[in-house]
């Protein structure tokens, strides 16, 4: 860190006092018009620890995660932010996760926050699009599931339970629309046929032709 070089920008103004200030991981320099380069410099080394300081708080505020996270068949990067908030705020932009976090999750290893905030995620993304899905499903085959419910479960997608319920796994929403339409149709046909008979997959077919291109092995629904 002693021998880093610190590199600044420099705002010549016809008034006021030379002012050094730090802001999102930049130095700059505000100084009267007849301050010289030198002066300038000599002025920043005076105060190099506060700004190495400084810019060191800034990079512990972000991170990016060595883990990519998938969203609806796309990929994204997570950028994680802390701040004097509250609550959590999300937000995606190009294929970047922009999260902001109240400083009291620093405390929290970076990996383990980095799953807290995916499954967060999903769960807010789920609660959007499922809505509209079993809706448009609903209108397609004419009936609809008791109740719907998002619920974490491990290896498992989706599953009609036998209260005629419909539980879907947040994970869901990692996959494509199309992926996420099949096996939401997948357990429609549940409601009907219990198990997988003949009578099931032609109601499949009959709905979706093409469903088998979107089926996903290892994976129960």
């Amino acid at each position: 860190m002693k021998n880093e070089i610190i590199t600044y920008s420099v705002n010549k103004t016809t008034n006021g006092e030379l002012y050094i200030s730090v802001q999102n991981g930049e130095v700059s320099v505000r100084a009267p018009w007849y301050i010289t380069q030198d002066k300038i410099q000599k002025a920043v080394m005076a105060k190099r620890n506060w700004i190495m300081k400084k810019l060191e708080e800034y990079k512990e505020q972000a991170n990016i995660s060595l883990k990519p996270i998938q969203i609806l068949g796309i990929t994204y990067n997570l950028k994680v932010t802390y701040k004097n908030i509250d609550v959590i705020e999300c937000d995606l932009e190009k294929n970047i996760v922009k999260v902001n976090l109240p400083k009291k999750y620093k405390k929290i290893d970076h990996e383990s926050m980095t799953d807290i905030l995916i499954d967060k995620l999903y769960v807010k993304i789920a609660e959007r699009e499922m809505e509209d899905i079993m809706e448009e499903t609903r209108l397609m085959v004419g009936f609809a599931p008791e109740d719907y419910k998002i619920v974490e479960m491990k290896n498992v997608l989706a599953m009609c339970t036998e209260d005629k319920k419909i539980l879907i796994n947040p994970r869901i929403v990692k996959y494509k629309r199309e992926v996420i339409e099949y096996i939401i149709l997948h357990e429609f046909c549940h409601l009907k046929y219990k198990n997988h008979t003949k009578s099931f997959y032609n109601m499949l077919e009959k709905y979706m032709p093409d469903y088998k291109k979107y089926e996903i092995k290892n994976i129960k629904y």
